[in-house]
């Protein structure tokens, strides 16, 4: 298998992270690839996606899983189910805590572009502001329901460590950590696990 990836993107982070814990990770090739906005790659969108978005998931056969969510939960089943509860309750818990954090992410990945690469002329400050709300308001919602941080590991947990290692990555000075005490505390003890401290995004 062979897995496209920035070491950038939170959602292949959170699929690196996904195949190191379910001992996958040694029979997938990462391949880096750029799809960055208004730089078109039409080999990328050929061949693996028209969506342009990372990561993506080619089987050996020749088959493409795309998102990230659905690419952890195809790893998942081959490994027996480990990250995602199969049924009941606890399963639609952690889909739906999982669809939150993704839109969370999606609205952080929104912040970044509207100002790290929009023309300064063209900000619109007012989006900027709506979407980082959107990802605060989720960030204090998990502080103030703090069931995910104690838990056996799971694919929202996961997706939450990302969340907070992508708002370190590009927004340093956002203050998270001070507002979100028990995500700090979480995160720290998230970045004891291998998986997590070797997939972290570079640094400068």
């Amino acid at each position: 298998m062979k897995l496209t990836f920035s070491p950038n993107s939170p959602f292949a982070r959170k699929v690196r992270i996904a195949a190191i814990e379910l001992g996958m990770i040694d029979k997938i090739e990462l391949v880096p690839a750029s799809v960055a906005p208004t730089q078109p790659n039409e080999s990328y969108a050929h061949d693996v996606s028209p969506l342009r978005k990372l990561p993506a998931l080619i089987l050996d056969d020749g088959q493409v899983i795309v998102d990230s969510y659905v690419i952890v939960e195809y790893l998942d089943e081959l490994a027996g189910g480990k990250l995602i509860p199969a049924s009941g309750a606890k399963r639609w818990q952690v889909k739906t805590e999982h669809a939150i954090l993704q839109g969370m992410t999606d609205a952080m990945l929104l912040c970044r572009y509207e100002v790290g690469v929009r023309p300064k002329e063209l900000l619109w400050q007012a989006w900027v502001d709506d979407q980082w709300d959107r990802a605060w308001q989720g960030l204090t919602r998990f502080e103030n329901h703090p069931d995910i941080l104690t838990r056996p590991l799971d694919i929202a947990q996961i997706a939450l460590v990302c969340v907070l290692g992508y708002a370190d990555f590009r927004f340093a000075d956002c203050g998270w950590r001070k507002a979100f005490p028990k995500l700090d505390a979480f995160h720290e003890k998230m970045l004891q696990r291998p998986s997590v401290s070797q997939s972290l995004p570079p640094k400068g």
